[in-house]
């Protein structure tokens, strides 16, 4: 049987057979505050997470220039929508900042980024790998910029066609390519997951590539079902406080939720076993007392 391909994520292989490789993403969740960042970053810690991700861009080249003098109510007052987008950007001395605590605390991170400029901005902190969010998918000269970084790259599938998945694996290559199956809906309904997915893309790719799981829903039981029908990789945008402000907040995993979601994937892990029929050592006592009819040589017979 042919080895089912791995990437190496920092110090972690992904893969099938590895441990699931599990990302916390903070996204813009942080609303601007070097200090949430860092609650954040703890709280992923914490859980036994695997890497943190942040979203990165640059808000004159992400906001269509129709939407820049857009007023709009924000946490910080009434703004336009350019300065609002700037508001929840963190800068480079906090990104620093960042860098540095998560060194301290031991767990990677890396970010998605939007547009060209903010890939070079990501590098200078040699992140682990990069990640193009769904709606970058057909952004073949972004995913070009990311991929001559030399780094892995995670992409995610969410508002695509088949069409538009193949058309940028093409782009890419498979070689240091992750693909996340996701739904792009904040938060998504349990109908729309369609988490079936998961396998669609390992027969069509996963001779090549490591296939994930990107969750928008509410709750973890799908999570797990990911886990359980394949998938290596899951990213979930995480939170303080659900309540808080921005689009991502409903859709996301307070650290509590994280802390179980985390513990109860490890568990699937060591549920699923290898396929093969044993009688284990637990079983032996059992089997003594309990059985009635001692097993013949000839089953069959």
């Amino acid at each position: 049987m042919k080895s089912r391909p791995h990437v190496k994520i920092g110090a972690r292989w992904v893969g099938a057979n590895a441990p699931v490789y599990v990302i916390a993403e903070i996204g813009i969740n942080h609303n601007g505050s070097l200090e949430n960042a860092k609650r954040m970053i703890d709280g992923a810690v914490l859980a036994g997470a695997d890497a943190v991700k942040f979203q990165k861009r640059t808000p004159e080249r992400c906001v269509p220039r129709e939407q820049w003098d857009v007023m709009r109510d924000t946490p910080w007052g009434r703004m336009t929508y350019l300065a609002y987008r700037h508001k929840v950007e963190l800068d480079e001395a906090a990104y620093a900042a960042i860098d540095r605590h998560c060194k301290e605390r031991g767990i990677a991170w890396f970010a998605s980024c939007w547009d060209e400029e903010s890939v070079d901005f990501i590098e200078q902190f040699a992140p682990p790998c990069y990640k193009a969010a769904s709606a970058s998918l057909t952004d073949h000269a972004l995913l070009r910029k990311m991929k001559a970084t030399g780094r892995p790259l995670i992409i995610s599938t969410g508002m695509s066609t088949s069409e538009e998945i193949e058309a940028a694996v093409t782009v890419l290559g498979s070689s240091q390519l992750l693909i996340a199956h996701a739904t792009s809906a904040y938060p998504c309904p349990p109908g729309e997951l369609n988490l079936r997915m998961i396998q669609t893309l390992e027969a069509q790719f996963g001779a090549y590539c490591p296939i994930g799981y990107s969750g928008h829903e509410t709750g973890l039981a799908p999570t797990w079902a990911a886990v359980t029908l394949g998938a290596t990789f899951v990213e979930r945008h995480i939170t303080l406080d659900r309540a808080m402000w921005g689009s991502d907040q409903a859709a996301s995993v307070e650290i509590g939720g994280l802390m179980r979601l985390v513990s109860n994937i490890r568990d699937i892990e060591r549920s699923l076993g290898d396929g093969v029929k044993r009688v284990y050592d637990s079983e032996l006592g059992p089997r003594a007392k309990l059985r009635r009819v001692a097993a013949s040589a000839h089953p069959f017979a």
